[in-house]
């Protein structure tokens, strides 16, 4: 097996911009385009719009935005492409690029992976008694299912290729299966092959969230702000053996430096030394990455430890309504005034659902931004004479939100002094979605291939049992001194970013120099972070918080479990997917012997000597 392929990373959302496909085809010599559309509210989405048009339930943008406009260029370089856009309904997506493609007059063929919607199992699966694999939840009403998708893998991505498809388009696979089955097609890659399956794996994960491997979401945001306009999207160079090069097309803005890759890295995963992907265990804790050149970060290191015999599978289910408003409180006291406001909305809602008979509001949020409510315990205290007042709240029924959109609305004229807000159309109730997650034994779900719409012969391949990747890698401990320890703010030690999966929140934390590491471990324990987060957690969690030590990288993952008041939509925070946490735990202050902050330059982000 030699060679190298170029993999450009087109898309990291529905609704990303459409500026990545022609970047990354005037200026990256790419051969292969990747597209990750899919999130588990997204399929909830789409779900909606299958039901009411059958030629829908596929992101659209796709064909129109991506692909129509970039048709001509992709057939005469030969790039192949490969996107999850087909939702739950490939083959819809699929019939809109093949009429697409024939309006220009152009012969590229397109496939499709089939399998990974279950949704017409909800009542069997309600039958069978399955639990949800982290909170052990019965499954959902089967007539409040919207999804159900497995996630799969890169096999069938492959398998499509290799019957000769330019482009492939899936249902729901993992975010990382559009770059694995390139490489499995490009280098014929076997289940065998461990480690070079985790390095591709890898590759995908810092490719799937587009330009967050380039300088967007960075710690250092300073440096790059002024191009972000025109950042690069990611492009990965991937070898025969496994080796792994992140950078971007010459010449646009961003940045991609060890900084940037390993926060990506790091993002959305849980125990770095057990990430599960449909085929392969991955142990990412030895990566290591090393800028080889401006712009271009190599990694190395991911291993491999055998494949899950099941399939993570999720559904998203319809539990109620919900729906918030955001106002402005100006002046003395904004936000007591706020408070108060918001104590009058909920009291009078509290008052009008039980005149109607419609029963209480089944949960209510109320957050004052802008006295560092999210900070919690670690709030400055300051009092602006500005905030703004974001409150919410979740009803079983439409007709109960409705309810409390009225009061909210009528309080207005009634509200303390200095009210105000952006005007526009009013709120409505919209569906409260959640996500239910279970195992599915791979021998439940049955995948098929499509090119062109002639079926094509799949077998997913024997993968080896999962394998215990060895003991944990201990932390580092910090060296015995004497001299006198200041307090630093983590940032200056270290680079975070911060996700979701679900309701857990994760927080990697990269640290600038080892120097650092000892320092950070000793004073960042799971129990610190916990109390950091206390005001977000669910009470009465045994191990709220987890950390893993990635000694690879020089970095901890922080694992934070139901810290996200149900996660996306199912929540009525600000911050429903823990986007904001890096920057609170980056705010902590890290004690650090006064030499070794001056070593490093740091004398100006001292913030004074510790006890």
């Amino acid at each position: 097996m030699t060679g190298r392929i170029a993999i450009g990373g087109a898309a990291g959302f529905w609704g990303d911009a459409a500026l990545a496909t022609p970047q990354l085809l005037a200026g990256g010599a790419v051969d292969y385009l990747v597209y990750d559309y899919l999130a588990e509210i997204t399929l909830s989405i789409l779900a909606r719009a299958r039901a009411a048009d059958d030629s829908k339930g596929y992101a659209t943008d796709f064909v129109t935005a991506a692909m129509a406009p970039n048709l001509e260029a992709i057939a005469r370089q030969r790039v192949r492409v490969i996107a999850n856009a087909g939702g739950v309904n490939p083959r819809a997506c699929a019939e809109a690029l093949r009429a697409e493609l024939a309006r220009q007059g152009l012969a590229l063929s397109v496939a499709v992976v089939l399998g990974d919607d279950l949704t017409d199992r909800a009542a069997g699966l309600h039958e069978a008694g399955v639990t949800e694999m982290f909170s052990g939840d019965a499954f959902p009403a089967p007539e409040s299912v919207a999804s159900i998708n497995a996630y799969l893998g890169a096999f069938p991505i492959a398998a499509a290729l290799d019957a000769g498809a330019d482009i492939v388009i899936t249902g729901r696979c993992v975010d990382s299966a559009v770059t694995l089955g390139a490489c499995i097609h490009a280098f014929g890659w076997e289940a065998v092959d461990g480690d070079r399956l985790a390095q591709g794996c890898l590759a995908g994960h810092i490719l799937e969230c587009g330009t967050q491997a380039t300088g967007g979401n960075f710690t250092d945001w300073e440096q790059v702000v002024d191009s972000l306009p025109e950042a690069g999207y990611p492009i990965a160079w991937i070898d025969a053996d496994g080796t792994v090069e992140i950078g971007k097309a010459p010449g646009t803005g961003g940045l991609v430096s060890v900084g940037t890759v390993a926060e990506q890295m790091l993002y959305e995963i849980g125990d770095p030394r057990c990430y599960q992907l449909p085929d392969v265990t991955c142990d990412f804790s030895e990566v290591t990455l090393e800028a080889v050149a401006p712009d271009r970060v190599r990694l190395a290191g991911a291993r491999g430890h055998g494949a899950p015999v099941h399939y993570k599978t999720c559904a998203t289910w319809a539990d109620g309504f919900r729906a918030g408003q955001l106002w402005t409180m100006v002046g003395r006291d904004a936000r007591r005034k706020a408070e108060h406001l918001a104590e009058g909305i909920l009291e009078r809602t509290a008052r009008m659902l039980d005149r109607a008979g419609l029963g209480p509001l089944s949960e209510s949020s109320v957050e004052i931004l802008g006295v560092e409510s999210h900070f919690g315990a670690g709030a400055s205290g300051v009092e602006p004479r500005e905030v703004d007042l974001k409150i919410a709240a979740k009803h079983p029924s439409a007709r109960g939100i409705g309810v409390f959109l009225k009061e909210m609305v009528g309080l207005a004229l009634t509200a303390p002094p200095g009210l105000t807000g952006f005007a526009g159309a009013r709120p409505k109730p919209s569906p409260v979605v959640r996500l239910f997650a279970f195992l599915l034994p791979r021998d439940a779900v049955s995948i098929t291939v499509e090119v062109d719409g002639a079926p094509v012969a799949f077998a997913q391949p024997a993968l080896p049992a999962p394998a215990d990747p060895g003991p944990a890698p201990a932390d580092p401990l910090p060296p015995a001194t004497a001299e006198p320890l200041v307090a630093v703010p983590l940032e200056a030690l270290a680079f975070g970013r911060s996700g979701d999966k679900g309701d857990k929140a994760n927080i990697g934390i990269i640290a600038r120099h080892r120097d650092f590491l000892p320092w950070i471990a000793d004073a960042l324990d799971a129990d610190r972070v916990a109390a950091c987060f206390g005001h977000f957690l669910a009470p009465g969690q045994a191990v709220p918080v987890e950390r893993f030590y990635l000694p690879g990288a020089g970095a901890f993952n922080f694992l934070l479990h139901s810290a996200l008041g149900g996660g996306g939509i199912a929540s009525l925070r600000a911050d429903p997917q823990g986007k904001c946490y890096a920057q609170l735990l980056l705010a902590e202050a890290i004690p650090l012997p006064r030499s070794l902050a001056a070593a490093h330059g740091l004398g100006d982000a001292i913030l004074g000597e510790t006890a």
